[in-house]
């Protein structure tokens, strides 16, 4: 019996670069001969002609074109997990829309699977992206290998190959205001490499403005290290011989010169420090109740409005 490819493909206002995009992974037939191939866009969103762009090569290609519509933007890692509950090939591959990471190589990624690999990443050892963009991202994978996995590719990924026991695994968390590459990482599956560089954005204009990239920063920390929680344990013990220095200096001028060191002002700056510290802290504590509200109230962190499918005709 063939097996399957299954190819993931988030879709946010993506309507300048779809019809360049779907007719390259169609291409994948001609690459993995003796396999079948199902591309499984996710509308996350889009309020531009994605969604009818998409709806058209549907109708062409009955049986290998699947659309998930999601009711409103959830953001990537939902689209992501929302495509691999309905991704139903033996593997399991996840690409932008965009085509940045090179299509091509997962042909050799769908071989490291042939040979065993569980998880096949297409790890970057270049980016073919301005300076600055290059620097931002730079900060958030040396943020992941610094305090969450030492090992973790150091220009990140977010193209992947999956056997089908990994995307079940995944399937079986419903974490929100999490990483999908850095949960799928998180499982500990041994993962084999693939070398590539990412490309020039061709077409259209990305979505990750700085805002959404701080946030994502952010949930990443939270969701996967306890670097905030233990920032207020060291500001705490921090503060504390601070203020136990303080006292000593403090008696000091006491004993020695018979004097107290001036009031006003150090009583000014000790409470405006201890304010801000507080304050701080309080604001780690939130982002963490936040999460905790998250989870308790159990919503689901996607909601399919419906798909698109178009069947094979019967021969």
């Amino acid at each position: 019996m063939a097996r399957t490819l299954s190819l993931v493909v988030p879709v946010f206002q993506n309507e300048a670069n779809l019809s360049d995009t779907v007719p390259k992974l169609l291409g994948l037939r001609a690459l993995l001969p003796g396999y079948g191939l199902e591309l499984v866009f996710v509308d996350d969103g889009s309020t531009d002609r994605s969604l009818v762009v998409l709806g058209e090569y549907a109708e062409q290609y009955p049986g290998t074109v699947k659309i998930v519509k999601l009711t409103r933007n959830f953001g990537q890692t939902p689209a992501i997990q929302a495509g691999l509950r309905h991704a139903k090939g033996d593997c399991v591959g996840i690409i932008s829309a965009d085509l940045q990471e090179p299509w091509e190589a997962l042909a050799e990624m769908v071989r490291e699977w042939e040979r065993g690999a569980r998880v096949v990443i297409g790890e970057r050892q270049g980016r073919e992206e301005s300076p600055n963009h290059q620097r931002l991202s730079g900060i958030y994978w040396s943020i992941i290998r610094r305090f969450a996995f030492q090992d973790f590719p150091s220009l990140g990924y977010d193209f992947c190959v999956l056997d089908r026991q990994v995307v079940e695994d995944v399937n079986g968390i419903n974490e929100k205001n999490s990483s999908i590459f850095v949960l799928i990482y998180w499982l500990g599956y041994r993962a084999a490499r693939v070398p590539i560089v990412r490309r020039v954005r061709e077409g259209g204009r990305s979505q990750w403005r700085l805002g959404r990239k701080i946030s994502f920063t952010l949930d990443t920390l939270i969701a996967f290290t306890y670097v905030p929680a233990r920032l207020i344990t060291v500001m705490s013990f921090s503060l504390a011989l601070l203020c136990l220095l303080f006292l000593v200096v403090s008696l000091g001028f006491w004993v020695w010169l018979k004097a107290a060191p001036p009031g006003w002002m150090t009583e000014v700056g000790l409470l405006t420090l201890l304010g801000a510290m507080v304050l701080f802290a309080l604001g780690i504590v939130s982002e963490y109740l936040l999460r905790i509200l998250d989870e308790a109230r159990k919503r689901p962190p996607f909601v399919v409005e419906r798909v698109i499918e178009r069947r094979d005709d019967p021969a």
